[in-house]
């Protein structure tokens, strides 16, 4: 074999090398892509993550409506709002992705609802 066919074999070798590498590695891409689908999919028809959010009150409508407003009155930045859960209305903040970002929250909110609690909730 002379010294250019050594030469041409080894380039034609090298260029095969690197085409199944990046053939392999779409292929492995492409795999990691279709389980990142799969998951969001799983994740919009099953929604059970879990989140936070701080209850500032737990009794009859009139009540809850009035800690609505004077929280929205009090608190702008944050968003609260009255929930039924068979027999009692609920005024509630925000849903937070984390129980120390609520626990943060509820610290400031404590200082006028002093009633405040953290409550873990699944949607």
């Amino acid at each position: 074999m002379t010294k250019s066919t050594k030469s041409t074999f080894l380039s034609l070798f090298i260029i095969l090398f690197i085409g199944i590498a990046n053939a392999r590695s779409q292929s492995e891409n492409e795999k990691i892509n279709n389980l990142i689908d799969q998951k969001i999919s799983y994740n919009k028809k099953n929604k059970n993550s879990t989140v936070f959010k701080i209850q500032l009150y737990n009794g009859n409508e009139t009540e809850a409506y009035k800690i609505k407003e004077d929280f929205n009155t009090s608190f702008p930045d944050y968003h609260a709002e009255v929930v039924y859960d068979k027999p009692e209305w609920k005024t509630q903040v925000n849903k937070f992705k984390t129980r120390l970002d609520a626990d943060r929250v509820a610290i400031i909110i404590k200082e006028e609802f002093t009633a405040a609690i953290v409550l873990e909730d699944k949607i």
